[in-house]
């Protein structure tokens, strides 16, 4: 006696078939942006301006949580449908290694040293020191490129925020020269 392949038997068949499966966490999310979206909306409702502005600076809340409350529903509904993100793949990292400590030690020590001495060497000396301690906790071992790379954007930098920006960053040993 044969079946067809697509006809299920009677133990095979569950009285139910299964639903989609639904990923609590992006639900929580998508719940997060509907209330965040929603209170944005409604914040925006009670700025006060003046009358001769006609679009005024309540367009933009009132863009912004209507966009995001229309996001967490799609989202909502995506999950809903069964609809999971694929895990990422972790791209070339082994993710069973430990992570290197001393590197991040590294780095937090040049931050350090930034935030210590930005105020007195100021901007343009400290963020080539930023850029040459980064390079070289993260493995560069060309000092001399370094040094002219981090040199030419932190003063590249300064000039940016402080002609083009008006934003004044330290010039510190060296106010007067730059």
């Amino acid at each position: 006696m044969s079946t067809p392949l697509d006809t299920p038997t009677t133990a095979e068949s569950p009285r139910t078939a299964p639903g989609p499966d639904r990923d609590l966490a992006q639900l929580g999310l998508a719940g997060t942006l509907v209330v965040v979206g929603a209170y944005t909306f409604y914040d925006a409702t009670t700025l006060r301006v003046g009358f001769g502005d006609p679009v005024g600076p309540r367009v933009f809340p009132y863009v912004i949580g209507a966009v995001t409350v229309l996001l967490g529903v799609l989202l909502a509904i995506a999950t809903l449908r069964g609809d999971v993100a694929e895990a990422e793949g972790g791209e070339d990292v082994d993710l069973r290694q430990p992570a290197d400590w001393i590197t991040v030690l590294k780095l937090v020590g040049v931050l350090m040293v930034t935030v210590l001495t930005v105020s007195f060497l100021g901007w343009a000396i400290s963020g080539a020191i930023l850029f040459v301690g980064s390079a070289w906790s993260l493995g560069s071992r060309t000092l001399v490129r370094d040094v002219i790379v981090g040199l030419v954007l932190s003063v590249s930098s300064w000039y940016a925020f402080h002609e083009g920006l008006g934003v004044i960053l330290p010039a510190g040993i060296l106010d007067g020269v730059l």
